[in-house]
């Protein structure tokens, strides 16, 4: 768990950096990240970009309701537009949850109107987020593991 929680909290340093910090060998380092990038644990290196930052400082989470017999084709339709950044299938009101970034309100409403032309949507909900509260973050998830682990070895 200390690999990852370097990588996670000094993802720009080397896999030398990190061995010389946990004082061990530099290929203890490289096995251990690469045993975690094939049991998908690590599924990329890809710095995080802010959409905000880029211009696209709205950001909303849409509901969309899919005719069942369209709905295989719907998410890669959906996929081709760039706004768009995450799409999830869901259980409960609607049947996939997207997260939509946009310039102002009324560029949202335009992408929102993209959604509801592709074939197959029958309908769409909208929430506006007003702020953040607690952004995207998997670290904490690390401690819960090393707490885990901890109680397996004593």
């Amino acid at each position: 768990m200390a690999v990852l929680r370097l990588v996670m909290e000094q993802p720009r340093a080397g896999v030398r950096e990190y061995a010389r910090l946990l004082g061990v060998a530099r290929a203890t380092v490289q096995s251990r990240l690469d045993r975690m990038v094939k049991d998908g644990v690590i599924d990329g290196y890809a710095p995080r970009l802010a959409p905000a930052a880029m211009g696209f400082p709205v950001l909303a989470f849409v509901h969309v309701d899919v005719a069942q017999e369209r709905f295989a084709e719907v998410p890669r339709s959906l996929a081709a537009i760039p706004e768009l950044i995450e799409a999830h299938s869901i259980a409960g009101e609607g049947d996939i949850l997207c997260r939509v970034v946009a310039r102002d309100n009324r560029h949202l409403e335009a992408v929102i109107e993209r959604m509801i032309n592709t074939p197959g949507v029958v309908r769409t909900r909208t929430e506006v987020a007003l702020n953040d509260r607690v952004a995207h973050r998997v670290l904490p998830l690390v401690g819960v593991l090393e707490q885990q682990v901890g109680r397996f070895t004593g």
